[in-house]
C-alpha cells in the first residue's frame, strides 16, 4: 500500500510538471515563387482538363497566399519524376535545411545569450510526411553535427500538417517525465516533391495553390532545466496537450502512394469539418482546465488555408487578431504542412503581444482526421 501511495503521489507530480518552448530556428528553400507565377503554372498544367479553369484559378488569388518557397525552379515540377529521384531529393535537401534549422536554433541571438551545446541536447523528435529515409533523417544529422552519440531518436511520421504541433506535444512529456532535459523538434516537409504533373485531380490543382517547401526545429526544456541563457521575457509554458482522432474518416486528407510517389488526397469539406468539429474538441480541452474561450489571449494554429482559418474565427469565436502570426505565415510561405506551425510560434515569439500569466493554444489538425491541441502560458523566461 505504501508503494502504490508513492507511485500515485510520483505520477501527480509529473501531472503537475511543465515545459518550455526555448527557441525556434527555421530554412526556406532558394526558389521563392509568387502566386502570380503560380497561378500560371496551374495553367499550363490543368488548362486541358477542367472547363471552368479560370473559376478555380481564382483560389489563388482569393487564398491570401503571396508567396512560397520550392526546392527545385518550378520550370522542374512540369516534366514527372521517378519516386526514386524525387526521394533521393526529399533526403539531401531535408538534410541540409535540418542542418541550418538546428544550427539557429540552438544560436539564435534573439533567443539566446550564448549557443546550447550539441551533447546537452537528450532527445530528437524528427517529424515529416513527404519523403522516406531509412536510417531517418535526424539519424544522418546526427553524423553531420556533434550531438552525443547516447541522443534518444523519436522519427514521427505520417501526422502531416498535424504533425508540428504533434512532435512539440510528445517533446513537451518527455520533457515533464525528464525535468532538466533539453530536446529538440524537427519538422521538415517538402510538399512539392508530392506534385504528380500526371494527376489532373481537382485535390492536385487545390495542392499547387496552397502547398510550399519549409523546414524548422524547436528547442524545449524541462522545467528544472537550466534556462539561464534564455534571452526570452517570456517564454511559453506548455501546460497540457489534447490529442483526437475522428473515427472513420481516413479519406478525409492524405496520401495515395503510385508508382510515381505521393498523390494528394484533399477533400473539399475540410473547412466544414474544422468548423463543426474543432469547437467541441476545444472546449472539452479547455473544460478540463475550468477556462473559457475569452481565457485565451492568442491562438497559434495550423494556417491549412484561408478557409481554414476562417472556420477557426467562425466556430471559435476568435477575433482575427488572436490568428495575426497564423495568417502572416500563410501570406509568406503557404502551408508547409507540420513545419508551419513552428514558423507561426517564431513569428509570434518575435512580434507578438505576450503577457505574463495570460494563456493560449497551439493547434493543428491532419490526417487521420486529427486534431492536436497545446494549452500554454507565457512566464518568465529565464
Amino acid at each position: 500500500m505504501h508503494i502504490k501511495k508513492i507511485v500515485a503521489a510520483q505520477c501527480m507530480q509529473r501531472g503537475d510538471r511543465m515545459a518550455f518552448i526555448l527557441s525556434i530556428g527555421t530554412s526556406l528553400p532558394a526558389y521563392n515563387v509568387n502566386q502570380e507565377k503560380a497561378a500560371e503554372f496551374a495553367r499550363y498544367m490543368f488548362q486541358h482538363s477542367f472547363k471552368d479553369i479560370d473559376r478555380l484559378l481564382s483560389s489563388f488569388k482569393n487564398g491570401q497566399i503571396h508567396s512560397r518557397q520550392f526546392v527545385k525552379p518550378i520550370e522542374w515540377y512540369k516534366e514527372g519524376h521517378s519516386f526514386e529521384e524525387k526521394n533521393q531529393i526529399y533526403i539531401e535537401e531535408t538534410l541540409k535545411h535540418s542542418r541550418a534549422a538546428v544550427r539557429e536554433c540552438l544560436s539564435h541571438p534573439e533567443f539566446f545569450q550564448e549557443a546550447i551545446p550539441y551533447e546537452k541536447v537528450e532527445a530528437v523528435f524528427f517529424v515529416s510526411s513527404t519523403g522516406l529515409s531509412t536510417p531517418s533523417i535526424e539519424a544522418r544529422l546526427m553524423n553531420e553535427l556533434p550531438f552525443s552519440p547516447y541522443t534518444k531518436r523519436i522519427p514521427i511520421w505520417g501526422l502531416g500538417c498535424a504533425g508540428g504541433a504533434s512532435g512539440l506535444a510528445r517533446a513537451a512529456e518527455y520533457c515533464k517525465a525528464y525535468p532538466e532535459a533539453f530536446v529538440l523538434v524537427i519538422a521538415a516537409e517538402l510538399c512539392s516533391l508530392t506534385f504528380q504533373p500526371e494527376d489532373k485531380t481537382k485535390s492536385n490543382l487545390i495542392g499547387t495553390s496552397l502547398f510550399g517547401d519549409g523546414i524548422a526545429a524547436a528547442l524545449l526544456c524541462g522545467e528544472k532545466a537550466d534556462r539561464r541563457m534564455s534571452k526570452l521575457k517570456l517564454a511559453p509554458k506548455i501546460m497540457d496537450a489534447q490529442s483526437v482522432l475522428m473515427k472513420q474518416s481516413e479519406d478525409v486528407m492524405g496520401w495515395d502512394f503510385t508508382d510515381q510517389g505521393f498523390k494528394v488526397i484533399f477533400s473539399r469539406d475540410i473547412p466544414t469539418l474544422v468548423e463543426k468539429w474543432l469547437k467541441t474538441n476545444v472546449q472539452i480541452f479547455l473544460d478540463k482546465h475550468k477556462l473559457s474561450f475569452h481565457d485565451i489571449s492568442v491562438f497559434l494554429a495550423h494556417p491549412g488555408g484561408k478557409k481554414v482559418i476562417d472556420a477557426y474565427i467562425k466556430s471559435l469565436g476568435l477575433s482575427s487578431e488572436k490568428l495575426s502570426s497564423a495568417q502572416s505565415i500563410l501570406q509568406k510561405h503557404g502551408n508547409m504542412s507540420s513545419a508551419t506551425i513552428l514558423y507561426v510560434i517564431k513569428d509570434h515569439l518575435q512580434n507578438g503581444h505576450k503577457k505574463e500569466a495570460e494563456r493560449g493554444l497551439i493547434g493543428a489538425l491532419g490526417p487521420g482526421f486529427s486534431s492536436e491541441l497545446l494549452l500554454f502560458s507565457w512566464e518568465k523566461g529565464a
